[in-house]
């Protein structure tokens, strides 16, 4: 039997009332609230970061080619491109890329009786990812086409539909803006209606026909808006963009939806600096109350020691019981940390009670990502630091004097 771990584990596990029982249990406390918090920091923060990206994504796609004039503007109309089978065969030439959708826009007024609303109407084909769309559906469905003609349905956002006081199947009238000519009334059903909960998106865009948009503007099947390309991998939306540069037809450009909304994936990047500024001083925390533990818990063990010493313990043997008392009170915290900051995340999950405004943050409630790899760093990385600051306690139990310590009270 190890000595060291069995005085350690009767030391930590002492009923009896003293001092450091309770700085102990402090400590311990201390441990669990870090972990706990440290824990709750990074899903949250992963899990805001990732539900905001892809509500950005889902409208737009991860990269947009268009012509040079169109790429000028974030959100507005696109001068004509023609269809081109090398743009749509680009999945198969980079494996990064998941689908290409053709889309167009264009400006619109919609008007009931009682008021009207300003929309950019955006067109898509049979063709479009609905996949990535479908959770911010909330009534109805997505409109459908006819293979002659064009679709004479419309997807509104909640906003719109709220401003204007329609519900699903209600029939709009909507006139579209010529340039150098009177508006364009057309008379379409609305399919269903959606909800983003990203402001750009829900007070301005409408869904509906490409054809739509083709006819209005006197284009032939072959004119398109431009392109979007949906990724496997978000994260690789900057280096594709520039990757398939080389395989454009000439007078088209590429650009992520990160160059196109800097703003937003700014602020996104912003989160990560608070993170690592909350992990800090959890950290910090616990090392700190890892220390005062320790020495509080040394001073009280001084005769103890003494003792020790006195009857041959080595100074590795009395060094060793600081060091597996550390361990059991970091391994206490890290696994009652890890367990309340998981329930926390999956009642989180299955419940929502984590409310956040959503027109300040995008999202109604907190969003939950657990990267695993990001939690396992948390527990080695606190252990290590912990494991670290036992080396305090043991250079003054190598100073104490077995006849002094005796004396000590």
């Amino acid at each position: 039997m190890d000595i060291a771990a069995f005085i350690a584990r009767r030391i930590a596990f002492n009923q009896q009332r003293s001092f450091s029982r309770f700085i102990i249990r402090l400590s311990v406390g201390a441990t669990v609230i870090s972990v706990m918090v440290m824990i709750l920091t990074l899903a949250f923060t992963s899990g805001f970061q990732k539900t905001v990206s892809q509500k950005v994504f889902s409208f737009w796609g991860h990269i947009r080619v268009q012509s040079f004039e169109s790429a000028r503007v974030a959100i507005a109309e696109e001068m004509p491109v023609l269809r081109n089978d090398s743009v749509m065969q680009l999945p198969a030439i980079n494996p990064a890329i998941r689908h290409v959708q053709a889309f167009a826009t264009k400006n619109a007024i919609l008007k009931t009786s009682e008021t009207i609303e300003g929309v950019l109407f955006k067109g898509i084909e049979p063709q479009y990812d609905f996949n990535s769309i479908n959770s911010f559906l909330v009534e109805g469905r997505w409109i459908s086409f006819t293979d002659s003609g064009y679709s004479s349905e419309i997807n509104l956002s909640a906003h719109t539909a709220a401003q204007l006081k329609l519900k699903v199947n209600d029939q709009v009238l909507i006139y579209f803006i010529q340039p150098g000519a009177p508006p364009r009334p057309r008379k379409l059903t609305v399919a269903g209606i959606f909800k983003t909960g990203i402001e750009e998106y829900d007070k301005l865009i409408a869904i509906g026909d490409l054809k739509l948009v083709q006819r209005l503007n006197n284009w032939d099947q072959e004119q398109i808006g431009g392109y979007e390309m949906l990724l496997h991998d978000y994260r690789q939306m900057e280096t594709v963009s520039e990757d398939i540069v080389p395989y454009l037809p000439q007078g088209l450009q590429s650009n992520s939806i990160k160059a196109i909304f800097p703003n937003i994936f700014d602020w996104l990047a912003l989160q990560d600096k608070t993170l690592f500024i909350v992990l800090g001083i959890m950290v910090a925390i616990a090392v700190l109350n890892l220390i005062t533990c320790l020495l509080i818990l040394v001073l009280e063990r001084t005769r103890m020691v003494g003792i020790l010493k006195a009857l041959g313990a080595r100074n590795g043997t009395v060094q060793k019981i600081f060091w597996f008392h550390g361990a059991i009170i970091t391994g206490t915290g890290l696994l009652f940390g890890n367990l309340l900051g998981f329930l926390i995340l999956w009642l989180q999950e299955k419940y929502g009670f984590i409310k956040l405004p959503e027109d300040a943050y995008y999202i109604s409630q907190a969003a939950v990502d657990i990267v695993w790899w990001q939690i396992l760093a948390v527990n080695i990385g606190t252990f290590m630091v912990c494991f670290l600051i036992l080396l305090i306690p043991t250079f003054i139990v190598k100073r104490v004097q077995p006849v002094k310590a005796i004396q000590f009270r």
